[in-house]
């Protein structure tokens, strides 16, 4: 009897005491090649069939015999271009490539309106997303220390020459109770930069939205930046880093926390 003979009537004897696909319509692949592609759909234990080297519907398998989830990034690009006018941004595109002296229909220049355009749709789209609801999920914890996150890369676009600015955010907040799932303040930040920017507004606008939603005690922002506009244009000096910060509630009021604060998120390069 082969491995799914045999496992069969073991998960009909188990009953529904773990996590199953009833109700669901689910039904399960075999990562094996030559098993059978559909089995269906009972009552059993999904977490055994993954521990016997099943896949559920969902988990797209790859040639190598991994499985490989669908990229959530995929769904937010359609959105973006949904909220974007991408074929004004196109024929914008021409004007300024024949402005320049450009031919657009130069054959390495036919397809680079289109490519533009997905790439404003792409750096910009944080003008049409709520960073707000990454920290509508909070969980109650009796912490009341510190939590950082430093090094977190981010890009944005400076608003005065629509050249991209690109750096690393560091981020503290001392909790009042409510706690954030971490990764949550990393998007917070790259929903924010995604979008015409100036690197002041953006630090203050991350450091506001965290002590609004986590009703915190006190937030600290700092940024770290380069400039394209002032490397590769104007007086540049490639290498110059802009700092910024934004500090609030006792992170503002009390010296000894601010400078806690700022020592965890970039103290370390001093020592």
């Amino acid at each position: 009897m082969n491995r799914v003979g045999r496992f069969l009537p073991r998960c009909l004897r188990q009953g529904s005491a773990h996590e199953t696909t009833a109700g669901r319509g689910q039904n399960l692949r075999r990562s094996d090649k030559g098993a059978a592609k559909n089995l269906p759909t009972l009552q059993f234990p999904v977490s055994r069939f993954r521990r016997l080297g099943y896949i559920v519907i969902g988990e797209i398998m790859s040639e190598g015999g991994r499985t490989n989830r669908k990229d959530p990034g995929d769904g937010r690009k359609r959105s973006m271009e949904r909220h974007i006018d991408l074929p004004a941004i196109e024929q914008a595109v021409r004007q300024i490539l024949a402005a320049v002296g450009e031919d657009p229909q130069r054959e390495g220049l036919l397809r680079t309106p289109g490519r533009v355009a997905r790439m404003y749709a792409e750096l910009l789209g944080g003008l049409h997303e709520d960073p707000g609801r990454h920290l509508e999920v909070v969980f109650t914890e009796r912490y009341d220390e510190m939590v950082v996150l430093r090094d977190i890369t981010f890009n944005s676009m400076c608003e005065h020459h629509l050249l991209p600015f690109i750096g690393k955010a560091h981020v503290a907040y001392l909790p009042s109770g409510k706690v954030v799932g971490i990764s949550k303040l990393a998007r917070v930040v790259d929903v924010m930069a995604r979008r015409p920017q100036v690197q002041e507004r953006l630090t203050s606008q991350i450091a506001d939205l965290l002590m609004e939603k986590l009703d915190a005690q006190g937030v600290g922002v700092i940024l770290e930046a380069n400039h394209t506009c002032m490397t590769v244009r104007g007086v540049r000096k490639p290498g110059a880093v802009m700092v910024t910060s934004a500090m609030r509630g006792l992170f503002k009021k009390n010296l000894a926390t601010r400078t806690e604060a700022i020592n965890l998120m970039i103290g370390r390069r001093n020592g």
